[in-house]
């Protein structure tokens, strides 16, 4: 995984929970810290970026402020990457955890940790992004609205599986009421009542052709939705490494036991039934020599 999201959505916490989890589960993890902020680290780290470069070096050696900063520490890091494939080669078959910077534009326009990722993907990883949001946006439709945009854009320049999360929902009541059931921004339902809502307002009231046009943008590309978690539930962190293995494929993988049936259901869900492998299996029947899985893949 690698884990990103803006200031504050709790990136590091996350890391730390789910080297936790993974550990209690069997599997063996390390976790990679790519943030040159990043400072006490409240896990074991296998690959420190601060061994490289560090924000506050940077700041102080250039003149540079806190954004700049970082942009040029992954600038850097994306220059010599031999040193990181040269600390990651020595935890081999780990499954990691790679903890990211958290500004916005190094995800929504700035190609350094794009470049970085295809590299990874290049070395065999099998990467997804876990882009994570603070659940607290949902209470204010304005900001919902925002994050939409700019989780649509980090999907769209990461080029990578994806899955959104929305963190922190323990928290999410000390926020006020939503205005719509949870599932409605989980699964970003029909914009229009969310731009209706907003309509109310008298600020965003002048805004309303905007906002109308923002939201067919996200709603025509139809790739935005949510995980809830709540880092503290073992079944929040279950339905969010659930979401991730079937992004990055590792349900599929045999590291771990599993059946066709299991994997059908990891795959497409949980109402996938078994006679609908039948029907792939009796619709490739003398067709091809490659076997069901095979054929299921490759669908």
């Amino acid at each position: 995984m690698v884990v990103i999201g803006p200031p504050g959505s709790g990136k590091t916490t996350y890391c730390r929970a789910m080297q936790e989890f993974l550990s209690h589960l069997g599997r063996k993890v390390v976790v990679i810290n790519l943030d040159p902020a990043n400072e006490g680290l409240p896990y074991t780290c296998a690959v420190d970026i601060s061994e490289l470069v560090t924000l506050d070096d940077v700041m102080e050696g250039l003149k540079l402020g806190p954004n700049g900063g970082l942009i040029y520490c992954m600038e850097y890091l994306e220059a010599n990457l031999d040193w990181l494939e040269g600390k990651l080669k020595k935890h081999h078959n780990y499954y990691f955890l790679f903890d990211c910077p958290g500004q916005v534009e190094l995800y929504t326009h700035h190609s350094s940790v794009r470049n970085m990722f295809a590299q990874l993907s290049k070395w065999n990883f099998r990467l997804t992004a876990v882009h994570l949001v603070d659940s607290h946006y949902c209470a204010d439709p304005a900001k919902f609205i925002s994050v939409l945009c700019t989780s649509l854009s980090t999907m769209l320049q990461v080029e990578q599986p994806h899955v959104n999360v929305l963190s922190k929902m323990d928290l999410i009541e000390q926020y006020g009421k939503l205005a719509f059931n949870l599932d409605f921004y989980t699964e970003v339902m029909d914009l229009s009542y969310l731009v209706d809502h907003l309509a109310v307002d008298p600020f965003f009231k002048k805004f309303h052709g905007l906002n109308v046009k923002l939201a067919e943008v996200i709603q025509d590309y139809s790739l935005v939705s949510f995980v809830p978690l709540n880092v503290q539930d073992k079944e929040s962190m279950m339905q969010v490494l659930r979401a991730v293995d079937k992004a990055n494929g590792y349900c599929f993988g045999d590291l771990e036991e599993r059946n066709l049936q299991a994997m059908m259901s990891a795959a497409v869900g949980a109402d996938f039934q078994f006679t609908s492998t039948l029907g792939v299996q009796e619709k490739y029947v003398g067709h091809s020599k490659k076997t069901l899985e095979e054929e299921v893949m490759d669908l």
